[in-house]
């Protein structure tokens, strides 16, 4: 999948720079294994985006669809590279979240021997994965939607481990009272990939210079629902996702409203 290998490479490249050796490795392994939903979808979303205000400004201004091809032809090529950067962002920061969620739920600093090298290298590269996808947002539109990403996901860790606290309570009949249902600390948990995926719209849009219609709001909503708390390769998971510009017209409500592509 082009897209997939356009976001892996902008990944690889902005934490090339990563020291020393064994931590560089560490975190290029992630990306190596990493599914690109995220980052494809960004691509997608700005496909999507550009594609519906094309055929809307083309309609205003009587652009034969030949005219429109060669112009996007022309933009494409310079801002191809600038929006893989984008896409690779939102990448960054998923992976170092789920690297972070993983860790959380099975510290390995509390078994006996406190750890070992390979986790510590996994908390670092959680911690680098996320500042370099804030450096690679951080000069545009998504930057504000990023930042309530990262703080909305430390919220919900801090929920659930509540959930797992009166879990643990309960079982050991501290309290009397039933244990929750695991459901609730995997839905809190899934909230990770629901906000990665409007992250991935939001950004996808705002790089192209626009909201994010309802449609694509809604096709994030829906991969949601689906993915749960991990995601399938990006070829399977975007595989019906085509960029649709006749349903994003003139009509559309989205193209009326005065909204920041940052808007939660």
């Amino acid at each position: 999948m082009d897209r997939a290998d356009s976001c892996r490479r902008a990944a690889y490249e902005a934490v090339a720079d990563v020291e020393p050796p064994a931590l560089h490795d560490r975190i290029e392994t992630t990306l190596t294994e990493a599914s690109m939903v995220p980052g494809v979808l960004t691509l997608e979303s700005a496909a999507t985006t550009a594609d519906g205000r094309a055929v809307a400004d083309s309609e205003r201004s009587g652009e034969t669809d030949r005219g429109r091809t060669q112009r996007r032809g022309r933009d494409g090529d310079r801002d191809s590279d600038a929006l893989a950067t984008q896409a690779a962002g939102v990448q960054l920061i998923y992976e170092g979240l789920r690297l972070t969620r993983s860790l959380a739920h099975d510290e390995p600093w509390a078994a006996e021997g406190n750890g070992d090298d390979e986790s510590d290298l996994a908390i670092l590269a959680a911690d680098i994965l996320v500042a370099r996808g804030f450096y690679l947002l951080a000069r545009t539109d998504a930057a504000g939607k990023a930042v309530r990403t990262v703080q909305k996901f430390g919220r919900d860790q801090t929920r659930r481990d509540a959930v797992a606290d009166r879990s643990r309570a309960a079982a050991a009949g501290a309290d009397g009272e039933p244990a929750p249902d695991d459901d609730e600390a995997r839905a809190i948990d899934a909230n990770l990939e629901r906000d990665i995926l409007e992250l991935a719209v939001r950004t996808g849009a705002a790089a192209v210079g626009d909201a994010p219609s309802q449609r694509l709001l809604a096709t994030a909503e829906t991969l949601a629902e689906t993915v749960g708390t991990s995601f399938p390769p990006a070829a399977d998971c975007l595989a019906d996702l085509d960029p649709m510009p006749s349903e994003q017209s003139l009509e559309d409500p989205t193209t009326d409203r005065a909204t920041s592509a940052t808007d939660p």
